[in-house]
């Protein structure tokens, strides 16, 4: 995913200067901090880095942290503590202890900073997530508050559903666009359906929230937040005309994935139907299935998966000229499925124990100038 998100931000116009393990750094400004956590459709967070440092012990991590400016972020009624701590291979590993050693360090630098003793902390919140891999302390403010994920239409969800930041990145490393088909005969509560039509549309993931950096009008101008929204707003194309389609055969789920649809202001863009898999079916070529299927949690369940992972297979060699994207746990799939993933585009995620496996068709022809 860490692919996806770059292009993401280069697209955005900004310079990266960093790619980990699940962090992108980025340079920017004030008004990137609003860009960003309105655009970016593949990232869970957006946070400000305020310092970085070497520390192997709590002493080395005190000082470190009293070192850094904190009172050109924070003001004197502003809330602030330490809400995540991980980490990896460093000699400082306990997370409440880093957490309670740098708010303190907070507080000493604040003090000294505004000539006060105690803080009221009655303000706008600013929370800190810190990573230390290897001894090397990586500390930034959350700007978005709330996961990125949490777009603000999903309020109906089915039993185990796909994080929106998920489905959007799956959906971004596969070639559909909007002048192709897409269909996804496990919709759930509709994300794939959902993330897709807000790509057709060129919306905004997070035009239908807020975030926490709004209240820090310490840091960013209102006008930044207002120039954002502007220009969400005279991207979006809503009248463009796709084929998105989603079906599942719980007919509760499909008015549920109605009503996110509705809620994110794309159902007029999307078919759901209450059908089962085998009445999937579509005349034309070259169309895409984006897809979450059941993978057996309980036992019970893993025993009808072989059957169900047959008929994926046939209904998809049924169509023509397709493609198919499938994310899942059941590690048997492309057995039952019965076709081999193309070779380099068969994807496991060791650490969530996931597959995603593409089926990639014949491209379609090019279009002759004047179609």
């Amino acid at each position: 995913m860490e692919a996806v998100l770059k292009r993401e931000i280069t697209d955005l116009g900004y310079d990266i200067t960093l790619v980990e393990d699940g962090r992108v750094t980025f340079i920017g400004d004030e008004e990137t901090i609003c860009r960003a956590n309105l655009f970016l459709r593949t990232a869970e967070r957006v946070l400000l880095k305020v310092g970085s440092f070497h520390a192997e012990s709590f002493e080395e991590l005190f000082q470190n942290t009293r070192s850094i400016p904190w009172e050109e972020y924070i003001p004197q009624d502003g809330k602030f503590w330490v809400a995540k701590a991980s980490s990896i291979k460093s000699k400082l590993f306990s997370p409440s202890d880093i957490q309670s050693i740098m708010k303190k360090a907070m507080v000493e630098r604040l003090k000294k900073a505004y000539g006060l003793e105690w803080f009221p902390e009655s303000g706008s919140s600013y929370p800190l997530r810190v990573f230390l891999y290897k001894d090397e302390v990586t500390v930034g403010i959350d700007t978005s508050g709330d996961s990125l994920h949490k777009r603000g239409y999903r309020t109906l969800t089915s039993k185990a559903p796909i994080t929106e930041t998920l489905a959007a990145a799956l959906i971004m490393m596969t070639p559909w666009n909007r002048d192709r088909i897409l269909v996804d005969p496990f919709c759930g509560s509709g994300t794939f359906p959902i993330e897709a039509a807000m790509i057709a549309a060129n919306m905004a993931p997070g035009m239908n929230r807020s975030f926490l950096a709004e209240d820090w009008k310490n840091i960013i101008p209102r006008k930044f937040w207002y120039e954002a929204m502007d220009e969400a707003s005279d991207l979006l194309e809503t009248e463009v005309e796709v084929d998105i389609q989603g079906y599942d055969i719980d007919g509760d789920i499909v008015k549920a994935a109605r009503a996110n649809a509705e809620s994110a202001g794309v159902d007029h863009m999307i078919h759901f139907q209450q059908r089962p898999l085998s009445a999937l079916s579509h005349p034309k070529k070259y169309g895409f299935i984006i897809t979450n299927p059941p993978y057996g949690e309980r036992i019970e369940e893993k025993e009808n998966l072989p059957a169900l992972y047959k008929e994926i297979g046939e209904r998809y060699r049924a169509l023509d000229s397709w493609s198919l994207y499938m994310i899942t746990a059941y590690e048997d799939a492309e057995r039952y499925v019965g076709r081999k993933a193309d070779k380099n585009r068969k994807i496991y995620n060791g650490m969530m124990k996931t597959y995603f496996y593409q089926f990639m068709g014949p491209k379609p022809p090019k279009r002759k100038t004047g179609d």
